[in-house]
């Protein structure tokens, strides 16, 4: 029986929920700031994303399969939740928690690590700290994207 890994990260967002909220909602923006995915699509493009969606995912794991995940939690502006379809035991949850004129992005991945107790200890130490690095830089990604839309010309401020 395999275990499941659990990662999550958390970061404060100078942008409103709604922005945040739709930002994550933009899947075929995820490998941009996701930077553990090499590609992420909705499997029915024409449909808005919520309970129901299929997205088609792939890792940036050398000779990785697509993955498909279905929306199995959908609050607008709040929680957009993901389900392995083939396994229960993948999970890429996303919540926007609202703070005044401020937000928090909590983002959590969980990911089963197969062969026993031995290969769950090395997963702990090689390729959960790598992904848990990764997932943290992902968050300071999105940070940046989403501030970045709500003050375009900020960069030019100083000048």
């Amino acid at each position: 029986m395999p275990t499941v890994s659990q990662l999550s990260q958390a970061v404060e967002l100078h942008s409103s929920p709604e922005s945040a909220f739709a930002l994550v909602c933009q899947v075929e923006k995820w490998p941009v700031w996701l930077s553990f995915l090499r590609s992420a699509r909705l499997v029915h493009a024409k449909k808005p994303i919520g309970i129901g969606a299929e997205v088609m995912i792939r890792s940036r794991i050398p000779g990785e399969a697509d993955q498909l995940f279905e929306v199995d939690q959908y609050i607008e502006h709040h929680v957009l939740s993901l389900v392995g379809a083939y396994s229960v035991r993948r999970r890429l949850d996303f919540r926007i928690e609202r703070k005044t004129t401020r937000s928090k992005l909590v983002a959590r991945l969980d990911y089963p690590a197969y062969g026993g107790r031995i290969a769950s200890l090395m997963d702990r130490l090689t390729a959960r700290r790598k992904l848990a690095a990764q997932l943290a830089e992902s968050l300071v990604h999105f940070k940046g994207l989403v501030e970045f839309d709500r003050h375009p010309d900020a960069v030019l401020a100083d000048f």
